[in-house]
């Protein structure tokens, strides 16, 4: 086993298994609740990269797999309360895994015929069609309304019957745990490794034998499966499903987040799902203009560390391996104080400019960062662009002084493995 592997498979697992002691921790119910939710983006953004990392298909409609199996779990939930169907609610969200992977298996096979640009194409095009067909077919997508159930039902078995959000909780964490271990074994499997192959060269697979789009359509079918089961463990956290389950915006979710994690290692879109929960639930109740940020960030990413928060992780412990890392500790305070200068200041100027444009009714002043700032003043526009300027510049310089400093280590790892005895 390689070392990057172990170090995966220890951050995987440490992240996962903290789902289970993290209630003692943060017990209020607003957190257990976005404990909730973030097991639940683990599974839909490790699924989604079983297409994107694992298979290098970019798809933009991964939401319709995790939307459609959460509409058959309610639908389940609700026929089971009623006596129709015995199926236990612990086991629901296997109904909603099902529902994706009988969605994933019809639509997929199309879907999966192409690559590359036309696939992303085909699942946008998809991704549209169910979206506009939630809002027609009532009967089953419920309108805009969508369909509520009721998790609590029947006799308790051992005392649970998933009244309290712990208990919810505590299901989710070993769907969760279990999903998780499972999606890791299938990128150890022969053919989540012929997946890798399909990703990387086409051609060749297709030279030995094997049909890239039967090896595409098994990968997709099991991405939908687990989309299914995190859709169905949201339908019983949340005990209602809209058609916004299935919109273009939770695709385009699962994709950002989960590039911003890292697709190239098997924990980054574990990173990414925490990121996208404190986002959506956290971000957007401090600003207006969380989503502009957000974008911010997403052009950063793609422009320096394309790999994600992952693959900075796993280039900054190969320095701690190789006892390199403290000559960066200084570059690194250097580069973080510049950066928060920088962050601070633009980030003052992107509130002025919403405050001016949304909030004018609510008065001329805000307050950022413990400062009170007044859209109205120049003078406060003038220290707050200069701010941002000179920020901007200094983390710049800094910036180049980093990659200086990186680069000389990089230098002297790459000469001292040339100087090893028996090197070739």
């Amino acid at each position: 086993m390689t070392r990057i592997e172990s170090s995966t498979i220890w951050f995987a697992f440490f992240g996962t298994a903290a789902l289970l002691v993290a209630p003692f921790i943060f017990s209020s119910g607003f957190a257990v609740t976005v404990l909730s939710q973030i097991g639940i983006a683990i599974i839909a953004c490790l699924s989604y990269n079983i297409l994107l990392g694992q298979g290098g298909m970019l798809s933009f409609g991964h939401a319709v797999y995790s939307g459609l199996g959460a509409y058959v779990a309610i639908h389940a939930l609700n026929w089971s309360a009623s006596g129709v169907l015995p199926i236990p609610v612990s086991c629901i969200p296997l109904v909603g895994g099902l529902a994706g992977l009988f969605f994933s298996a019809l639509l997929g096979y199309v879907t999966t015929r192409k690559s590359g640009t036309p696939f992303a194409m085909i699942t946008l095009g998809i991704a549209e069609l169910v979206f506009a067909m939630s809002l027609m077919f009532s009967g089953f997508f419920g309108g805009e309304a969508g369909i509520s159930g009721n998790r609590v039902f029947g006799t308790p078995i051992l005392g649970i019957s998933f009244a309290s959000g712990i208990q919810v909780y505590y299901l989710i964490a070993a769907y969760t745990l279990v999903c998780v271990s499972l999606m890791y074994a299938f990128t150890k499997t022969p053919l989540g490794r012929m997946l890798n192959a399909v990703r990387d060269n086409p051609e060749r697979v297709e030279f030995i034998g094997y049909n890239t789009q039967h090896v595409r359509y098994m990968g997709f079918m099991v991405a939908g499966f687990f989309a299914g089961i995190s859709g169905g463990l949201a339908s019983l956290n949340f005990e209602i499903v809209t058609a916004e389950v299935v919109g273009a915006a939770r695709s385009g979710a699962y994709l950002l987040f989960t590039f911003l994690g890292g697709s190239t290692v098997f924990f980054g879109p574990i990173i990414g799902a925490i990121l996208m929960v404190l986002a959506f639930v956290l971000l957007s109740e401090f600003t207006k203009a969380w989503l502009l940020y957000l974008g911010l960030v997403f052009v950063l990413m793609v422009m320096y560390a394309p790999g994600g928060i992952a693959s900075l992780l796993m280039v900054n412990f190969r320095m701690i391996r190789l006892g390199k890392f403290r000559f960066l500790v200084l570059p690194y305070l250097k580069l973080f104080l510049a950066g928060g200068l920088a962050i601070t200041g633009i980030s003052a100027l992107i509130e002025m400019i919403y405050h001016l444009q949304l909030n004018s009714g609510l008065g001329s002043e805000l307050y950022f960062a413990g400062m009170r700032l007044d859209v109205v003043s120049s003078k406060d526009w003038l220290f707050v662009g200069l701010w941002s300027l000179l920020g901007s510049v200094i983390l710049d310089w800094q910036r180049r002084n980093f990659v200086t400093q990186w680069n000389g280590l990089e230098h002297d790892i790459a000469s001292s493995a040339h100087l090893k005895p028996g090197f070739k």
